[in-house]
């Protein structure tokens, strides 16, 4: 089974940290995701969907020193629901999404945000020990030790056929 959510949007507001009495951090941001897509007449619309994003200890202390309001962040996490009373004693649910990751995204922000810059890039998601897409970006050091102009980190005498990046 997998609970598994990913979300890129801006956030609304400051992220609203507590310090609980155990010494847990925790951070709560509102995030805004949007869609557009034309209506019957053809004008373009755009629907705005609004997340609530628990941030817990570390990644939380995080949020609190690297979020501000308007930021647009790239969110991992999974969905859960909770039940609690309201002042009035009413019974109220709540859908949230529980963070493991996130990432500054975007253009504009400060040099002290720490994002680490924009959307992960295809080398980003490679593991050591996989094979590499080719990029215009191989040093000389890379080329070196490849004397036989492949770029796909394969021995001598694979195929540089498109089937070969295949990772099944």
């Amino acid at each position: 089974m997998v609970n598994r959510v990913i979300l890129i949007g801006n956030l609304g507001a400051d992220p609203e940290v507590r310090r609980l009495e155990n010494g847990a951090v925790v951070a709560k941001v509102r995030l805004a995701t949007n869609e557009n897509y034309k209506d019957r007449n053809g004008e373009w619309q755009t629907l705005t969907e609004w997340h609530d994003i628990v941030m817990w200890r570390t990644l939380a202390e995080r949020a609190e020193s690297q979020l501000k309001t308007g930021a647009q962040i790239y969110v991992e996490g999974k969905l859960t629901h909770r039940t609690w009373q309201d002042q009035d004693g009413n019974n109220r649910k709540t859908t949230e999404v529980v963070a493991s990751y996130f990432r500054m995204v975007g253009g504009k922000r400060d040099n002290n945000s720490g994002g680490g810059g924009y959307f992960p890039s295809a080398e980003d998601e490679y593991k050591s020990g996989d094979a590499k897409p080719a990029t215009q970006s191989t040093t000389a050091a890379q080329t070196a030790g490849n004397t036989s102009g492949n770029t796909h980190d394969e021995p001598n005498g694979g195929s540089d056929t498109a089937e070969d990046d295949l990772p099944f």
